[in-house]
């Protein structure tokens, strides 16, 4: 018989906490936010899981999605990147805030923490089924002031307004008027801002003409389901390679088939990296200065059968244009025997103008490399504003907002 006592959700909730305060992966901390998520039993908010997967540092879907390919309709969040992008809400004692996506409910409960006995929380969710979960979770642990709705985020909650902070827990592409202007001056509105096949949590400042980023942090969420803006493809015949994205994009992934039965033509830059050292900032420049960036999977069985590997193959950069294509590759370097390895950043190019798109990945690459602490600034005006009135940098259009991107 197995005696052996396990640990309390108590001890395991904090043992949690305590990696990710010490591991810091977006470098925030808020020690308000460290005491709500140690306080709210998140094991409560899981019921169908044990308590040892519910305070794992790792996401856990609550509604699958049954199509090919699919990410699913819902997830509780991975507990660091809730940790961060509270810190980036900056929530606080009295706030009123709008929270877009109620999963299980206990990012609210979190919220409901931070903003004390004369603060508000209301909640949402385009789907029935999660706005329901949430009510019932919320209602059981003692959250019932919480007003959880049903609707589409997009439409905001003017009802309820205006907000001191709104967030959202879903990928958003083109941040609605309604999100923006529900919100007070001076206001933050955080979001995982989706643009080019990456996301990023983006903590924006509402100022008068714009809304201005503070924080920048990686991060991966489902996207709304309303948005339609962004696209995918397969370009092979067995379902292994596949790029996303965006409308604004003339990206035709069948105009590819014919490239990536032929060798990779392989480019090299100067820059390297650690066996555990991130190169998403690689990611997040390409998007900022070329319009062919966007996003590449590849299976592993599109590996073996002889395509180059991406640096990443779940998530990586690419630049397409037409026939030809780039992405984002490594290669190990000599080293000696128990020393430390170091990998060399470089692209593989496939189609009559892989090489010219290679040497602008490797452009990127070799920017990165110079300074791999930059973040940009991200600013959202809205649709329609004249070009004298943006700040410089690089313009995304988007239906509701123009993005622009400063390093």
């Amino acid at each position: 018989m197995n005696t052996t006592a396990q640990p309390s959700p108590e001890v395991l909730r904090n043992q949690l906490i305590d990696t990710i305060v010490r591991e810091r992966v977006a470098g925030l901390y808020d020690p308000q936010v460290e005491e709500a998520m140690r306080t709210v039993p998140r094991h409560e908010f899981l019921p169908a899981v044990s308590i040892e997967t519910a305070y794992t540092n790792e996401a856990v879907t609550i509604k699958d999605n049954p199509a090919e390919d699919a990410l699913p309709f819902s997830c509780a969040s991975k507990p660091d990147v809730v940790f961060f992008m509270l810190v980036q809400l900056q929530a606080r004692e009295g706030h009123r805030i709008f929270e877009i996506g109620a999963g299980t409910g206990v990012n609210a409960a979190y919220l409901r923490r931070l903003v004390g006995p004369t603060g508000h929380v209301i909640t949402g969710d385009i789907d029935s089924d999660v706005t329901a979960y949430a009510r019932k979770t919320l209602d059981a642990t003692g959250y019932g002031d919480i007003e959880v709705i049903t609707r589409d985020g997009a439409l905001g909650a003017e009802e309820y307004g205006p907000f001191d902070r709104i967030i959202a827990t879903v990928g958003v592409w083109d941040p609605s008027p309604a999100m923006r202007n529900q919100l007070t001056p001076g206001g933050r509105l955080v979001l995982p801002l989706r643009w080019r096949g990456l996301t990023r949590s983006v903590a924006l400042v509402r100022e008068p003409n714009r809304h201005r980023s503070d924080s920048v942090k990686v991060c991966g969420f489902l996207p709304m389901i309303e948005e339609t803006e962004e696209h995918s493809g397969y370009i092979d015949d067995d379902h292994l390679t596949r790029l996303f994205w965006d409308y604004d994009q003339p990206i035709d992934p069948t105009a590819l088939r014919a490239a990536i039965t032929q060798p990779a033509t392989l480019a090299w830059s100067e820059t390297t990296v650690g066996p555990v050292e991130s190169f998403d900032g690689v990611w997040l420049r390409m998007s900022a200065t070329d319009p062919a960036t966007c996003r590449i999977t590849v299976k592993q069985p599109a590996v073996d059968a002889g395509l180059r590997r991406p640096a990443n193959p779940n998530l990586g950069p690419a630049l397409v244009e037409g026939d030809s294509m780039a992405y984002l590759t490594l290669a190990r370097l000599p080293s000696e025997e128990g020393a430390v390895p170091r990998f060399r950043l470089g692209a593989a190019a496939y189609g009559p103008a892989g090489e010219t798109l290679a040497e602008r990945l490797c452009t990127q690459i070799t920017a990165w490399g110079d300074d791999r602490t930059a973040e940009p600034v991200i600013s959202l005006y809205p649709a329609g504003t004249p070009d004298d009135q943006l700040t410089d940098g690089y313009v995304i259009e988007k239906p509701s907002t123009r993005m622009v991107i400063s390093y």
